[in-house]
């Protein structure tokens, strides 16, 4: 998921070197979203796994 994050970010910062601000402001703005959305869910599991994991038993 971060992958495409970085990926419409490389795109919507070409597409902003040409001129298509349209397209460059769309493509910057998915990649906002998932790269968000790749932050909230890493800290909710890292959350989980601290709550949860302990030390593993013998």
């Amino acid at each position: 998921m971060l992958r495409w994050a970085f990926i419409f970010l490389l795109f919507g910062l070409i597409a902003a070197l040409f001129g298509f601000t349209t397209l460059a402001g769309a493509a910057i703005g998915i990649a906002k979203i998932l790269f968000y959305l790749f932050l909230a869910l890493f800290l909710v599991l890292l959350l989980i796994g601290l709550s949860v994991g302990g030390k593993p038993s013998k």
